[in-house]
């Protein structure tokens, strides 16, 4: 009896032990993350404070998806001998200049994808890989400072395709206006003073105009999140179908080493392009919003 007696003692002494060393960790645990919390903060601010310095600031980051798939002798498809595939790439860039008086901001988007389908069966069908998305988008925003928010700002945005019809067509906007900065992530610009350079071949719709210029663009990180939204709308004052807007959106998570995972998508109504494809008048054409998506591998430099 004395033995268990002795053999229990000790059981106890040692769940006690135990449960005071776990209690104690945790005490140990809980008093580290409340210091880490306390310098990220710190961090942050130190951060904040470099953000406001004058000087450049340079970036890029972008998303890469690709798809390649082969059949031979596949019989359950309708084409058992196929070969298939989906390449697309987008590349978000900028180099800001931003001193205590003026802004210089500059930016350009690429996004470009190509897809196949290959009936080997077929001698008609083509072997290649056609253009699928094709934008290229450039900006420059210049502005000197009313106040740490307001500025009189001048743009000049070009847009077009690269892969196919290059310029054709081609809008180049340069207009004079307002920038509102109400943080270092979101810049808005107000051009009520905006001529909409419309360029084309041939006897098309396509109509330069006058009208107001309005863009908004986020561009900011969260941890390993980098974000950037950008809204870039016409309002002709000559003819609401010679208006169009443009909203692109990218998202890249980086997992390791500047490399993760990423996903971009745009909207863009454009009646102009559409009466063009469609091959009608202006007025007649259907006008379905368009849209694009790509995900895939990211990276960021």
């Amino acid at each position: 009896m004395k033995k268990i007696f002795i053999l229990l003692t000790f059981i106890f002494v040692g769940i006690s032990a135990n449960a005071q060393t776990a209690d104690e960790l945790k005490q140990e645990l809980a008093s580290k993350k409340d210091s880490i919390s306390k310098l990220q903060s710190k961090a942050n601010a130190l951060q904040g404070k470099i953000d406001a310095l004058p000087g450049w600031r340079k970036g890029a980051f972008g998303t890469i998806g690709a798809s390649l798939s082969g059949f031979s002798n596949w019989y359950a498809r309708t084409a058992p001998n196929t070969s298939a595939g989906n390449i697309g790439i987008t590349i978000n860039g900028f180099a800001n200049l931003l001193e205590e008086k003026f802004f210089w901001r500059n930016s350009a988007t690429v996004n470009l994808g190509w897809v196949k389908i290959d009936n080997k069966d077929d001698p008609t069908d083509s072997d290649a890989f056609e253009t699928a998305t094709d934008v290229f988008t450039i900006s420059s925003l210049y502005g000197r400072k009313l106040s740490s928010k307001w500025a009189v700002s001048t743009l000049g945005e070009y847009r077009t395709t690269i892969l196919d019809n290059f310029n054709d067509p081609g809008y180049l906007d340069i207009g004079a206006g307002f920038t509102w900065t109400p943080t270092s992530h979101l810049v808005v610009v107000m051009h009520p003073g905006n001529y909409n350079f419309v360029f084309s071949s041939g006897n098309t719709v396509f109509e330069s105009s006058m009208g107001a210029k309005i863009v908004a663009d986020y561009t900011n990180k969260y941890g390993g999140l980098n974000v950037k939204s950008n809204l870039s709308m016409f309002q002709s004052y000559k003819d609401g179908n010679f208006s169009n807007w443009t909203w692109t959106n990218s998202f890249g998570y980086t997992i390791w080493n500047g490399i993760g995972l990423g996903f971009e998508f745009g909207l863009r109504n454009n009646r102009q392009e559409a009466a063009n494809f469609q091959n009608v008048a202006l007025a007649n054409a259907d006008n379905k919003l368009q849209s694009y998506w790509l995900f895939g591998l990211s990276y960021n430099f």
